[in-house]
């Protein structure tokens, strides 16, 4: 009996420690990307750290102005936003059984965009608390409508219709607000806003996303078990104590959450959920249980390097973040859907 304790323990024991490791490297790359975010700017000025050395001897003002009012925030947002995005993608994935889900799917970020759209569309973004509370209200409606539609049983299937349905209709409604936008420039703004940017974001924002982002990490960290129990299929899952239709709830309210409030201040940012768990699975040893901390680390890594990568790029305008990772995830999408069509026999 001895033996067979041992033979069960080890390779757990193993893939804890893996994990840990995993999650060691990664919140490793993620100080030093953040760090390097707060050195690394656009132009010959402050473009680098010596810029901002130089610059700090000759102006600590101003030096100190960028530091904290420029680059800070942008940096805070692109970690917070990364890391809802990559935990919402893993738990999503592991809820659905599906590979190719990520936090779109359900319309929390089509609908959080319409949301800020609209508050655009009434001349209202002026103000900065009103765009995100417009974004934040958008996702709000849109998965009161999921859980109405949804059903007293939460089936899978029909929340992925449903979600299907509401993203037709938010898409279809944020095209109308394009197609009456009161001037060209309302049209311009909307759209410029929409591709996803970290730029121009002040701790304002920060205030006011990370406190919503912190519950949905609250509630979609402490699903990992039930994950694990669903992939042995729902009706073993539930034949060992979970309430599949209490998973389901907290996973959906606590990815609108996450990426509510992170559209609501950036932008549409599209694919970090779908990348970011495909890339660790295989690092965890396919246990979705073990991929939520990882993920979350490594959308903060990926939405700092894409951050920085804006401001690398040479262009006349800056590149919008949601652009890039679009550009990086469309053909890994198309990649993943080329293995899988190859492993069907």
């Amino acid at each position: 009996m001895s033996e067979i304790a041992a033979a069960i323990t080890l390779p757990h024991a193993r893939g804890e420690m893996r994990a840990a490791t995993l999650i060691g490297l990664l919140s490793l790359l993620v100080v030093i990307l953040f760090c390097l975010s707060l050195v690394i700017g656009r132009g010959t000025v402050t473009g680098g750290l010596g810029d901002l050395i130089s610059l700090w001897h000759r102006d600590p003002e101003t030096a100190r102005i960028i530091l904290t009012q420029v680059r800070l925030p942008r940096t805070l947002l692109a970690l917070l936003v990364g890391a809802s995005l990559g935990l919402s993608g893993a738990v999503l994935q592991g809820l659905l059984r599906n590979p190719l889900a990520e936090p779109a799917l359900l319309g929390a970020s089509s609908s959080a965009a319409l949301g800020a759209v609209a508050v655009f569309y009434f001349g209202a973004a002026g103000t900065s608390y009103w765009l995100p509370f417009g974004g934040m209200m958008g996702t709000l409606v849109a998965t009161g409508l999921l859980l109405y539609l949804g059903g007293r049983t939460q089936e899978t299937m029909t929340l992925v219709l449903a979600g299907v349905a509401i993203n037709a209709l938010t898409s279809a409604a944020t095209s109308l607000a394009l197609n009456f936008a009161p001037s060209p420039y309302a049209a311009l703004e909307i759209v410029f806003w929409i591709l996803g940017s970290f730029a121009d974001r002040s701790l304002d924002h920060v205030v006011i996303a990370a406190p919503l982002m912190v519950i949905g990490w609250i509630m979609l960290l402490p699903t990992g078990r039930a994950l694990e129990a669903i992939t042995l299929g729902e009706d073993t899952a539930e034949t060992l104590g979970f309430s599949l239709k209490r998973v389901r709830l907290q996973a959906i309210v606590g990815t609108a959450f996450c990426v509510g409030a992170a559209v609501a201040v950036t932008g549409v940012v599209s694919f970090v959920g779908l990348i970011v768990p495909h890339l660790l699975r295989p690092l965890v040893g396919y246990r979705p249980g073990r991929l939520l901390v990882p993920c979350m680390l490594g959308g903060a890594a990926l939405m700092l390097g894409a951050d920085i990568g804006v401001r690398v790029i040479s262009t006349s305008l800056e590149l919008k973040v949601g652009v890039l990772t679009a550009l990086i995830g469309a053909p890994f999408f198309l990649h993943l859907l080329s293995v899988m069509r190859r492993s069907r026999p």
